[in-house]
């Protein structure tokens, strides 16, 4: 029993700390109005995450073939679909996948700390060659069939052969429906329900991390857990949650003797 209390233990602070950390803040008070427009707003983004996504399906399929052959994420390539996922969730924290800050997103694929909604994901030093062949579909799949009804299975499309996911609409599904209700409440009462919010912040983050996982950018696979709320864990050092140490850490130690 203690053994398995301690497997427990662990699996819990490895869930807590996965590499993918989305965090947002509720910036009020939020226009009770802006979001009717905030979709004629958002159209300059949309252009440019249209291109940027596909230079995001690109650059993940090279990535591919990198870690197939190296075990290693090209630090560069990494930082751009790591820049693409943070403008995206700035733009979609923006609009209709929560509608969480009435503060115009910047036009950047930097880190932007100051905004109301920031993603960081941990850079691994090594990724297993024989896994990058699996998890994008095979392992996934049940990640998918949840993302789908989180987001609206409309909202995502494969691109290539990596299977990289388009993250620049998460305004489907139950989101979208949640977040229209948060919206008419916003309309009449001027305020955002509390406890709505942590529930929407909590599906975009789950399926922010199967993109980020079907995008090869981590070994770690995603926690079957909703994290509610737009506090996340401290994302931890390099390769810390690599399926080796991972592996490691759930062993129960033997005593010697």
């Amino acid at each position: 029993m203690e053994v398995a209390s301690a497997c427990t233990d662990e699996e819990e602070v490895m869930e807590k700390s996965y590499p993918v950390q989305v965090r947002a803040r509720l910036d009020e008070p939020l226009s009770r109005w802006l979001w009717l427009v905030k979709w004629l707003l958002a159209i300059p983004h949309y252009i440019v995450l249209f291109f940027l996504w596909i230079a995001f399906a690109v650059v993940t399929v090279i990535a591919f073939f990198a870690i197939l052959f190296t075990g290693r994420y090209p630090r560069s390539l990494f930082g751009f679909n790591l820049g693409v996922l943070r403008w995206s969730w700035r733009v979609g924290y923006y609009t209709y996948s929560a509608l969480g800050t009435d503060r115009y997103p910047p036009f950047s694929l930097d880190e932007e700390p100051d905004y109301p909604a920031t993603l960081d994901i941990a850079y691994p030093q090594r990724l297993s060659r024989g896994l990058v062949l699996v998890k994008w579909w095979l392992l996934a799949i049940p990640q998918y069939a949840i993302a789908a009804v989180f987001a609206g299975g409309a909202a995502y499309t494969a691109t290539g052969s990596s299977g990289a996911w388009r993250a620049d609409a998460l305004s489907g599904g139950l989101i979208g429906l949640l977040v229209c209700f948060a919206a008419i409440t916003l309309l009449v009462a001027g305020r955002y329900p509390r406890g709505l919010y942590d529930f929407i912040v909590g599906m975009n983050r789950w399926v922010l991390r199967v993109v980020a996982y079907a995008a090869l950018m981590t070994d770690a696979y995603p926690p079957f857990r909703l994290d509610q709320g737009g506090a996340d864990a401290p994302a931890p050092g390099p390769d810390d949650l690599t399926p080796t140490s991972a592996a490691s850490a759930l062993t129960p130690a033997v005593p010697a003797g």
